[in-house]
C-alpha cells in the first residue's frame, strides 16, 4: 500500500535534513536526493512490523507489594 507523505527539507553544513512532518521520522543525506532517499528508508523501517527472530520465554514472578 502506497502512502504520500510531506517532507521538510534545509542544509545544517554539509548535511542535508530530510523531516516527515506527519511522523516524527528524519533522516540526512549529502544532498537534497539522497536525504529523500534515506528518509523514504527510514519511513519504510519506522512502519514495518517487527519479526521476533526468536520465540520470547515467558515467566510468572511473584513480587510482594508493601503498603507505604
Amino acid at each position: 500500500m502506497k502512502q504520500s507523505f510531506t517532507a521538510s527539507l534545509w542544509q545544517e553544513g554539509e548535511c542535508y535534513i530530510a523531516q516527515c512532518t506527519q511522523v516524527d521520522v528524519a533522516s540526512q543525506g549529502s544532498n537534497e536526493d539522497e536525504a529523500l532517499a534515506n528518509l523514504c528508508d527510514a519511513l519504510e523501517l519506522h512502519f514495518t512490523q517487527p519479526i521476533a527472530t526468536e520465540m520470547p520465554r515467558v515467566r510468572h514472578i511473584e513480587i510482594d507489594i508493601r503498603a507505604a
